[in-house]
């Protein structure tokens, strides 16, 4: 649905019985509802990088010019350390006993009124040049947007991605195999219907991987992802993955969530090489990001942005140097999950939904809020009707190797809990990211596959002890 005005409460409905709500409202008009109660949550200003051991010689972020969304950053080591469960280190430096539960402490999301609905599914060297990838290209590591399968990403500026069939590199009928595609996506011969381009896409690249599929009850596939490698200026390397999910009351979602994957993805494949903190990197990818989706925008007669423009969520996580580094707007998660499985894994992301904002508000638990039929109202996205631009992001220094996945709804609404992804995933998805992102879409597919499903996966490498560098 349509974003609602924001109300000065924070809220787009009342917390006792779901009335929509006015601007000036202090109590519910239905029952009654003293909407002073409601506990301020927010997430607030980016969190800053935890670290553990040796700090990151990262340069200094630089500083803020007023009015200026770039956000600043600290320097690893200003920080207490913790673990990659977030938790407090022994002064002793020894390892911490595992803890009860796998969540890293994040504050909860903002409570913003504007409310955007995605579909509700049930709950169970040098930096390389931007390329719009259409697919599965073999080519050398650039951001690519995953728009198809496509067997060779254009240049920017280049012609239209090729017709349906042609994503299948001989441009032949994927029925009868001898037919030629025709440009209305039809064989010539058979007149079998191909699968779009946008269907089931596939990208390793780098060490960093990822998968995305229509899933089995969507007309078409309004994920998008990028993922790259690239390089530090001391050589060492980088990789990132960045997930979008088209907000499918809006417009137009399919061309948001890939107008996103793409921006964010090449602004971080330019700013890392360049020296820039990977947290302000990863924050200034989404301004871009958010940039490109308000270009979408088609104007109304006053000159203002349709209510109902192109929007969609992001997720993106960067490794480089140590560091893992998080950046989320909407309920598009990232987890973390360690190659030792006796060790807990982590969700990363808090959602900017109804749902989480019932939890912080501790009105409803988890189990209750999702199971509401509100749960998937978003109330932070990528658009130009967005209230306001509010990236999150989140910096960790793990102390064991694991992976990181990065997925839309339509994954981990069949893996929720940080315990139920670590299940799922494959023990050797670190060393066949590509392999473990296709067994987590079966999962999805498998268990239903109510919306679109993308899943990245990032590897993150702890260097053996004694190896570091002197």
């Amino acid at each position: 649905m349509s974003q609602k005005p924001k109300p000065s409460h924070g809220l787009a409905a009342c917390p006792g019985c779901a009335e929509p709500l006015d601007s000036g409202d202090r109590f519910c008009g239905a029952c009654g509802y003293d909407l002073s109660a409601v506990p301020a949550a927010g997430i607030g200003p980016d969190r800053p990088t935890v670290a553990i051991g040796t700090p990151v010689n990262w340069p200094d972020a630089p500083p803020r010019e007023p009015g200026s969304l770039s956000t600043m950053t600290q320097h690893p080591g200003d920080l207490p350390g913790t673990d990659s469960g977030g938790h407090d280190l022994p002064a002793d430096g020894t390892a911490p006993a595992p803890a009860a539960t796998g969540d890293f402490e994040l504050a909860a999301p903002d409570p913003r009124a504007a409310v955007r609905v995605d579909d509700p599914v049930p709950a169970p060297g040098a930096a390389p040049a931007p390329v719009s990838a259409q697919g599965q290209a073999q080519q050398a590591p650039a951001p690519v947007s995953a728009q198809g399968q496509a067997q060779q990403a254009p240049a920017p500026g280049s012609a239209p991605a090729p017709a349906p069939g042609a994503a299948h590199g001989d441009g032949l009928c994927v029925a009868c195999r001898a037919g030629r595609v025709d440009t209305d996506g039809y064989c010539e011969n058979c007149g079998h219907a191909q699968p779009r381009e946008r269907d089931h896409m596939e990208r390793e690249l780098g060490g960093v991987a990822a998968v995305s599929d229509r899933g089995l009850r969507h007309h078409r596939n309004e994920d998008a992802f990028a993922v790259s490698a690239t390089t530090l200026p001391d050589g060492s390397p980088a990789t990132l993955a960045v997930v979008c999910d088209g907000v499918s009351s809006a417009t137009r979602p399919d061309e948001a969530s890939a107008a996103a994957a793409e921006a964010a993805g090449a602004a971080l494949c330019a700013a890392l090489p360049r020296g820039t903190h990977p947290q302000q990197a990863m924050h200034e990818a989404i301004v871009a990001a958010s940039e490109a989706v308000n270009s979408l925008a088609e104007k109304a007669a006053d000159g203002e942005p349709h209510r109902n423009a192109p929007a969609c969520t992001i997720v993106g996580s960067v490794v480089a140097d140590g560091l893992l580094v998080v950046g989320w707007i909407g309920d598009s998660r990232a987890y973390w999950v360690p190659d030792d499985r006796t060790a807990p894994a982590a969700r990363l992301t808090e959602d900017d939904s109804w749902a989480a904002q019932m939890v912080a508000a501790g009105l409803m638990n988890e189990a209750e809020a999702y199971a509401d039929e509100r749960a998937h109202a978003i109330t932070g996205w990528l658009g130009a009707d967005a209230y306001e631009l509010d990236p999150h992001t989140v910096a960790f220094k793990p102390d064991r190797s694991g992976v990181v996945v990065v997925c839309t709804d339509g994954l981990w609404n069949y893996a929720e809990g940080p315990e139920d992804m670590a299940r799922v995933v494959p023990a050797d998805a670190a060393d066949r990211p590509l392999h473990g992102a296709r067994v987590l879409v079966g999962h999805a597919l498998d268990g239903g596959g109510h919306d679109n499903i993308t899943v990245a996966l990032v590897p993150f490498a702890v260097p053996p002890q004694g190896a570091g560098s002197a």
